[in-house]
């Protein structure tokens, strides 16, 4: 799909409107190093910042100006001179800088918010718009709280707006009140009111959509408003934002991708790197994605039911409408659990190495179900005791047999970490090291010890009992050599189990790569 026409300019406003969320706010070597990201995954326009706002948010928006490039670079302005004037200082350097000026249209903001008429409201947006216009080319327009904004006024504003210059009309559901087909209407209405109007620009206007998710609706309504014209929308990744957030970034660019020829519409997003920048902005914000989030989340494409292992294993279309692969993960998940079949379990089995004969599958599954029910879920170690038996242990390679954290919040107090591991022949190993904290030192003793490094990329901790002598379940993602290794681990001590998750992926990488060169020896031979 090549038409020009078709094509929807994805505006991210993670570093704008996204860090306005609550325990989302970034410094600006992060959100440098976000904006970087954000370009590599293919956005048109990426919302910056708010310069007069503070600033450590004029730091950043000159540091991504001047060094972010491959997409728009905006900053947020009031309609107030000095709003603006501060955004073009800030803008100083980038290679193609907008301006988006903003200000609230509706009766309820116009009276309690602003204590401004109709006709004053429309002054300062006009003013606004000819003054970014002498610094920029590109002037973006809002009109705040847009969808509970009387539709003749809107209309009038938009056609103001575009008379002085705006070459984009954004149409805010501030606060999340709008349906999907109500927002569909409206932009068909104003649309065809700016065309109509015939100013000059009107018929280049790209008309925006920025929708808030209060009620569940912000991507739903998003569509709906790029059925009714819209050409750009903002979002931002894992759908951060003010209160419920804002419309997400992968669920609206993976709902134009898989319905393409419903919507006839399409982005520049490099999908594969939608979970890459999830993950990257969890970890700078330290807010992680719900298991059960559209596309990104750990359950997006995990199967427990044994109907739907089943249904993959003959046919990945039978219960998946997208690849993991195109949005980033590595695979499809087939999760081990109380609702998991045979046939699920024999195909894990045979990943893991095992190929059993039909008596022995039948007593591993009956054993993996007595397991199941007392787990929430039985993990690639569980299932080698259950097929090894005795000789588990010594496939498991390396077991934790103690270990010693010390931190402290005193000045010269540095987290250490001490651990002490008994390989698979027995043999004793003990190591120690520092950390920026207990666990991170502990990770770093583990790696001494075992001569395995392994790049996180998701550390998690989550109780699986209740009560105060409660285990906690510790969860590990790790890279290694561009592969992507899970690990678990389960105990009362939070610092055990993620010693043991972190142990998990390091045993399983050495059983691989010893597999690989045992593959390699019988080859030459």
């Amino acid at each position: 799909m090549n038409d020009p026409a078709a094509r929807v300019r994805i505006f991210d406003t993670s570093l704008r409107d996204g860090e306005q969320s609550p325990g989302c706010s970034m410094t600006a070597p992060q959100k440098l190093r976000f904006a970087h990201a954000l370009a590599e995954l293919g956005v048109d326009v990426i919302e910056a910042g708010f310069p007069a706002s503070s600033e450590a948010d004029m730091d950043a928006v000159r540091a991504i100006a001047r060094e972010v490039r491959g997409a728009t670079v905006a900053t947020l302005a009031r309609c107030h001179v000095g709003d603006i004037e501060a955004c073009a200082r800030a803008l100083d350097g980038s290679v193609h800088p907008r301006i988006h000026v903003f200000i609230s249209t509706s009766p309820l903001h116009r009276e309690h918010k602003l204590g401004l008429t109709r006709e004053q409201v429309l002054e300062r947006a006009v003013m606004a718009v000819e003054l970014a216009k002498r610094h920029v080319d590109d002037v973006e327009f809002s009109a705040e709280d847009a969808l509970r904004t009387e539709p003749d006024f809107l209309a009038q504003v938009c056609i103001a707006a575009v008379r002085a210059g705006a070459r984009t009309l954004n149409i805010p559901d501030t606060v999340g009140y709008t349906t999907p087909s109500e927002i569909r209407t409206l932009f068909e209405y104003l649309r065809a009111s700016v065309v109509e109007s015939g100013v000059a620009g009107a018929n280049e206007a790209v008309f925006s959509a920025h929708c808030h998710n209060d009620l569940g609706l912000a991507v739903a309504n998003s569509l709906a408003a790029i059925e009714g014209g819209a050409r750009q929308v903002e979002c931002t990744i894992n759908g951060i934002g003010e209160r419920a957030g804002n419309c997400a970034l992968e669920e609206l660019v993976m709902a134009l991708r898989v319905r393409g020829e419903y919507y006839g519409a399409h982005t520049r997003i490099d999908t594969r790197r939608l979970v890459p920048t999830s993950r990257l902005l969890s970890r700078i914000t330290g807010m992680a994605v719900q298991r059960n989030k559209a596309v990104v989340g750990q359950n997006a494409f995990a199967h427990e039911s044994g109907i739907h292992q089943h249904g993959m294993l003959k046919h990945r279309g039978t219960y998946e409408i997208m690849r993991p692969e195109d949005v980033g993960w590595a695979q499809s998940q087939m999760v081990m659990g109380r609702h998991s079949g045979r046939a699920a379990l024999s195909d894990r089995l045979q990943a893991l190495g095992f190929t059993l004969p039909e008596a022995q599958l039948n007593a591993v599954f009956a054993g993996f179900k007595s397991l199941a029910e007392k787990k929430r879920e039985v993990f690639d170690a569980d299932l080698e005791a259950l097929v090894l038996g005795a000789d588990a242990r010594a496939a498991r390679g390396h077991r934790l047999a103690r270990f010693h954290v010390s931190t402290g919040v005193a000045q010269d107090s540095l987290p250490t970490a001490s651990v002490q591991l008994v390989d698979a022949e027995g043999a004793s190993v003990s190591e120690a090291a520092v950390g920026d904290g207990p666990v991170h030192a502990l990770f770093a003793a583990l790696a001494r010890a075992t001569g395995i490094a392994l790049e996180i990329d998701s550390y998690q901790v989550s109780n699986v009992t209740t009560g105060d002598d409660a285990q906690g379940q510790a969860q590990v993602i790790a890279r290694v050599d561009g592969r992507e290794f899970t690990g678990s681990g389960t105990s009362t001590d939070i610092l055990e189990a993620s010693a043991l998750a972190w142990l998990d992926i390091a045993n399983r990488l050495q059983r691989t790569r010893a597999q690989a060169a045992d593959t390699r020896a019988a080859a030459i031979a």
